[in-house]
């Protein structure tokens, strides 16, 4: 966490130098700097993934509510990295718009779930 927390600084503090110069650069190198800490987390994803492999041997889950889970766990991340890159980059707009599909994206994938869930209080009430 230390070795990504000083990446980013460093970055930032070097897109602050280069923005009185060339702002454009300094939304690349923004833009570099923010791939290299996705990649770092994308390394870390597997650990996720193995702990809910493991929640899923002990508890008696489908396997679709599992893998729902990690989508809507990449949905988040991947939106709300590109929303903080265009806003970044001055585009407010359609960061919004990104944040908006993501949170769409994210109750079209849980529909199923929240469908089953209904269900079940539906029988536990005896309807």
């Amino acid at each position: 966490m230390v070795r990504i927390a000083m990446l980013g600084i460093v970055g930032v503090l070097m897109a602050l130098q280069l923005k009185s110069l060339k702002s454009e650069y300094a939304v690349y190198l923004c833009l570099g700097i923010s791939l290299l800490i996705f990649a770092s987390v994308a390394d870390r994803l597997q650990v996720i993934i193995d702990g809910l492999m493991e929640i899923q041997n002990c508890l008696p889950l489908e396997v679709g509510y599992i893998q729902t889970l990690l989508k809507i766990i990449g949905i988040t991340y991947i939106a709300e990295f590109a929303s903080d890159l265009c806003k970044d980059a001055g585009y407010q707009t359609v960061a919004g718009q990104i944040q908006i599909f993501g949170k769409l994206s994210v109750l079209t994938i849980s529909i199923p779930i929240l469908s089953a869930l209904l269900q079940t209080i539906q029988t536990f009430l005896g309807g």
